[in-house]
C-alpha cells in the first residue's frame, strides 16, 4: 500500500524525527501512520477524518 500512496508528515510533528505522524490522502479514505511503524497504517473514511479534525482543531 505505501508504494502507491503519497505520505506527508504532520506540520505538528517534530523536525528531529522519531515522533512523526504521517498522512496519505486517497479519494475515499485517509491513511494515518506512525513513522516508527509504517507497516501498520490506520485507514478511515474522509467524513470520519473531517469530523475528527474539526473536533480537535485548536482555535
Amino acid at each position: 500500500m505505501s508504494g502507491t500512496l503519497r505520505w506527508f508528515k504532520s506540520s505538528y510533528s517534530s523536525s528531529s524525527g522519531g515522533e512523526c505522524v504521517e498522512v496519505a490522502l486517497h479519494p475515499h479514505t485517509i491513511h494515518i501512520r506512525d513513522s516508527k511503524n509504517p507497516a501498520a497504517p490506520l485507514t478511515v473514511a474522509c467524513e470520519a477524518w473531517a469530523a475528527f479534525t474539526s473536533a480537535v482543531r485548536v482555535t
